[in-house]
């Protein structure tokens, strides 16, 4: 796990994954895949191994691919290592290999244990999992609040709620999404780059601002930042032609005048994006929320009131009935600094 975590900011699209080969009780080879399109786990072990890897054991957190991509099948060299057995803690939710992969192995005589630490492994790849699953990504949205639950004051003024250790922990977050989105009123308000700062090595993720009639100031810092894609509804501000003259690359995604958003995050998908994560205001939280497109709350609690007239976390319809409340489950709560941050899955 501790290895494949090694390239959490680093392996998408492709999943997060490490391998151990066992040899008389002794580690003998080691592997994580780092990039798309570079070796595997399974490969980098066994070359570390060598002809240690006859008769040893595997540990894996994924299952063995079985088809060839940029990168000839995993299973394939471990056949040919002789391998004697296989640990896999999860079973590889991509359609073309899932269980194949595992086949070939118990047809080669080798032996498998399935399942072996998979909630771990799950956590690892949410992202991956639902893409192959769903073709959604996994979509967290971050909040910064105050203890009465504001975000911002009156005026759109944010920056800063929290404090040094809670953003620091935010660009963590960034920086093993794959995307950033944002909507338009977080551009106009506080003029974000939305980049990843404090990992040298991370790739920069796709930012994307939900801008429904293209209202977004040529001049915003964003606009310098690539990947960048800006979608919106319709251009009632006649800006896409200055915007593609800028290099912008614009999608139009119609709902009635307003951003599709589940259309957003299929196109994402197609994209290879595995995970999402929201920076925005209440109201493209809110959007998010009620169309049921948020898989989990990463909410930061700082030590300080700002009052009724302050924005809240999510603009929604009025609730007459109890029955209508959005539930969620609490899966991680700890101090950062002096803010407190919760995470929360949604039912």
């Amino acid at each position: 796990m501790r290895l494949a975590e090694k390239a959490l900011f680093t392996t998408s699209p492709n999943p997060r994954v490490g391998c151990v080969i066992v040899q008389d009780n002794e580690i003998v080879g080691r592997g994580f895949h780092e990039k798309a399109g570079e070796s595997h786990a399974e490969v980098i072990a066994l070359k570390e191994a060598g002809s240690q890897s006859e008769g040893s054991d595997v540990y894996v957190t994924l299952e063995p691919c079985s088809h060839k991509g940029k990168t000839p099948p995993c299973v394939d060299a471990l056949i040919k290592a002789k391998v004697k057995k296989v640990f896999i803690a999860m079973q590889d939710p991509n359609p073309i290999v899932s269980g194949q992969g595992i086949q070939k192995l118990k047809d080669a005589h080798i032996e498998v244990e399935l399942g072996v630490m998979e909630a771990q492994a799950q956590s690892l790849n949410m992202g991956f999992i639902s893409r192959m699953t769903k073709q959604l990504p996994y979509v967290r949205a971050k909040l910064a609040v105050s203890l009465d639950g504001k975000t911002a004051l009156y005026n759109g003024k944010s920056q800063w709620i929290t404090g040094d250790a809670a953003r620091a922990d935010v660009q963590y977050w960034r920086a093993s999404s794959c995307a950033i989105i944002t909507g338009i009123g977080t551009v106009v308000h506080d003029n974000p780059k939305l980049s990843v700062r404090l990992y040298e090595h991370a790739r920069q993720p796709l930012r994307v601002v939900v801008d429904s009639e293209l209202n977004i100031p040529l001049e915003a810092d964003i606009l310098h930042e690539k990947p960048l894609l800006i979608a919106y509804a319709n251009d009632k501000q006649k800006k896409l032609p200055q915007l593609k003259a800028l290099g912008v690359e614009c999608i139009q995604l119609d709902d009635s005048g307003k951003v599709d958003l589940t259309s957003l995050l299929k196109e994402l998908a197609k994209r290879e994006v595995n995970e999402v994560w929201i920076e925005a205001g209440e109201g493209l939280n809110g959007a998010f929320l009620k169309a049921n497109l948020i898989d989990e709350l990463m909410i930061y609690y700082a030590p300080v009131i700002l009052g009724s007239e302050a924005k809240g976390m999510f603009t929604l319809p009025a609730y007459e009935n109890l029955e209508n409340k959005i539930t969620t489950t609490l899966l991680d709560h700890r101090w950062v600094g002096q803010d407190l941050r919760m995470r929360f899955k949604l039912k």
